[in-house]
C-alpha cells in the first residue's frame, strides 16, 4: 500500500517507519525543509530507542521517503494520515487544531482519485466532521472517506507498541474505508491483535478516555502515597495489594512527582474542555488536572524540607529532567516546575540527563549542566532523582557519598530500597515510604 504521512513529529515519524517496516511505501511530508533534509541524511530529530536503525533500514530499502512537497505524496496514496501537532491552546486548554485544518486544506488540493484521510493526531470529538467539511469546500469533486485512527504509543517504547499493540482502534463510516484500513493493518492479524472498528466520533473519544483514565490512576496513587507518608504505610505494598485485583491492574500505579509529557497534560485539559462544551463536566478529570499541577510544586517543597527548610545558598544535584526515561521529551516534565522553584529559593542546581539536556537548556536557564551523574553530585548538599533512567538505578553509592557534601538523597521515583540506603549511610527520602536515617546516625 501507499501511505502519505503528513507530519514528521513523534507520532508521524514512528508510524511512518513502522508502516514501511510492514512493507508499505511511505512518503513523509513536513513543511520544515531543514528537518526533511536532516531525515534524508539520516538525522533523527527525536530520541526513541530503535528508531534511527528502523528509519535508515527502510530508507535504504526504498520504502520510506521524505519531502516538503505534499503533491509528491498525496496523489499516489491509498491512505493519507494527518499526524501534525495538536498542542494545548493558550487560555482555554482546548486542542489547537490549526495545524490539522491547514493540513486538510493542502491534502484537499493535492488529492487525485479516492483517498482515505486518517487522523492520527489526537483530536477532539467532531474534528473528523470538520476535516470532511474543509475538504468538500475546497474540492466538491473529491472522493474520500474520513477515518479516525488514534495512536497509543508510549515514548521510549513506541516501536514495540506499534508492532505489538494491545489493540488498534479504527473509526470508520464506510465499508470501503474499513476494508482499506483492515488491509493496512493486516500484518498485525498474524499476531491476533484486536482491531476495534467503531464510528469516527467514538474513536476520537477513545483516545482521550484512555489517557485521562491513566492520568487518573497516576494521580490516585500519588494521593495514596501522601497518605502513606502520614500514617507510616508503604505505597508500594498498597499498590501491589490493589493491583493484583484484575479489575484494577498493576500498571500506572507508581508514585512520583506527577505526570508530564506530550500526551497526558494536553489530553486531560482537552477532555475537560470537551466535557464542559457537552454540558457534562468531568469533575474527576478536572480534579486530576488540578492535583497534578499542585503535586509538582509540592515535590519542590519536599526537597526544601529535606534540606532543613531552606535551600538558599545550597547546591542541589538533579538526575533526570525528561518527563520519563528513554526519551528526550521535557514537555510538562516535573523538572520544569521543580528546578525553577528551587532556584527561586536560592539554590544552585547542577543537572544531568542522558538525552534531554539540549532540549531542557532552552527551558531551564541558569542550570549548570553536567557531563554525567557523578559530575552533577560533586559538592552538592542533596541529590534529587527526578527521572528513573536505568543508569541511575545502580549508582556507585560509596562514590556518591564521597562526592556529596552531605549524604542526603531525595528519590522522587523510589528506585532504591530505604533499608539498604540507610545501611549505606544515607538519609533517604522517597515517595509514600518512611524516611530513613543513616544506620550510624546518632552513634
Amino acid at each position: 500500500m501507499h501511505v502519505a504521512m503528513i507530519g514528521t513529529g513523534y507520532v508521524g515519524l514512528v508510524s511512518a517507519a513502522c508502516f514501511s517496516e510492514f512493507g508499505d511505501d511511505v512518503v513523509c511530508v513536513d513543511t520544515k525543509l531543514e528537518k526533511i533534509e536532516g531525515l534524508k541524511a539520516g538525522k533523527i530529530p527525536i530520541y526513541e530507542p530503535g528508531l534511527e536503525d528502523l528509519v535508515s533500514h527502510n530508507v535504504a530499502a526504498g520504502r520510506l521517503n521524505f519531502t516538503t512537497d505534499i503533491a509528491e505524496a498525496v496523489p499516489h496514496a491509498d491512505v493519507v494520515m494527518l499526524a501534525v501537532g495538536t498542542p494545548s491552546r493558550r487560555g482555554d486548554g482546548h486542542a489547537d487544531l490549526s495545524f490539522v485544518y491547514a493540513a486538510a486544506e493542502e491534502v484537499a488540493d493535492a488529492m487525485n482519485g479516492y483517498s482515505v484521510v486518517v487522523t492520527k493526531s489526537t483530536v477532539p470529538v467532531g474534528t473528523g466532521d470538520e476535516i470532511a467539511r474543509i475538504i468538500r469546500a475546497r474540492r466538491p469533486d473529491a472522493e474520500f472517506d474520513i477515518v479516525s485512527n488514534p495512536e497509543f504509543l508510549r515514548e521510549g517504547a513506541a516501536i514495540s507498541d506499534f508492532m505489538r499493540p494491545d489493540r488498534v482502534v479504527v473509526g470508520v463510516e464506510s465499508e470501503r474505508a474499513k476494508a482499506l484500513m483492515a488491509e493496512l493493518y493486516r500484518p498485525l492479524f498474524l499476531i491476533e491483535t484486536p482491531v476495534v472498528f467503531t464510528g469516527v466520533k467514538t474513536a476520537e473519544l477513545i483516545k482521550y478516555a484512555a489517557n485521562t483514565f491513566l492520568a487518573t490512576k497516576i494521580t490516585f496513587i500519588n494521593e495514596i502515597a501522601d497518605i502513606c507518608e502520614e500514617i507510616g504505610a508503604d505505597v508500594h505494598d498498597v499498590a501491589k495489594g490493589i493491583g493484583l485485583d484484575g479489575r484494577i491492574g498493576n500498571k500506572f500505579l507508581h508514585p512520583g512527582p506527577g505526570y508530564g509529557g506530550s500526551c497526558f497534560p494536553k489530553d486531560t485539559l482537552a477532555f475537560v474542555r470537551i466535557a464542559r462544551e457537552c454540558g457534562t463536566p468531568s469533575h474527576i478529570v478536572e480534579a486530576v488536572v488540578d492535583i497534578n499541577e499542585k503535586r509538582k510544586a509540592r515535590m519542590a517543597q519536599k526537597i526544601i524540607e529535606a534540606c532543613g527548610g531552606s535551600v538558599d545558598g545550597k547546591t542541589v544535584a538533579v538526575l533526570g529532567v525528561a518527563f520519563k526515561p528513554n526519551t528526550d521529551d521535557v514537555r510538562d516534565s516535573a523538572s520544569l516546575t521543580i528546578i525553577p522553584a528551587l532556584k527561586d529559593k536560592g539554590a544552585t542546581v547542577h543537572a544531568y540527563d542522558p538525552e534531554a539536556m539540549e532540549e531542557a537548556k532552552q527551558l531551564l536557564p541558569g542550570v549548570e549542566w553536567c557531563a554525567d551523574a557523578y559530575a552533577a553530585m560533586e559538592g552538592a548538599d542533596v541529590l534529587v532523582i527526578l527521572t528513573e533512567w536505568n543508569e541511575f538505578r545502580a549508582l556507585d553509592l560509596e562514590r556518591v557519598k564521597q562526592l556529596l557534601a552531605s549524604p542526603l538523597i531525595v528519590d522522587l521515583r523510589n528506585i532504591y530500597q530505604p533499608d539498604a540506603m540507610a545501611a549505606d549511610g544515607f538519609e533517604y527520602i522517597s515517595v509514600g515510604r518512611a524516611v530513613v536515617q543513616p544506620a550510624d546516625a546518632g552513634s
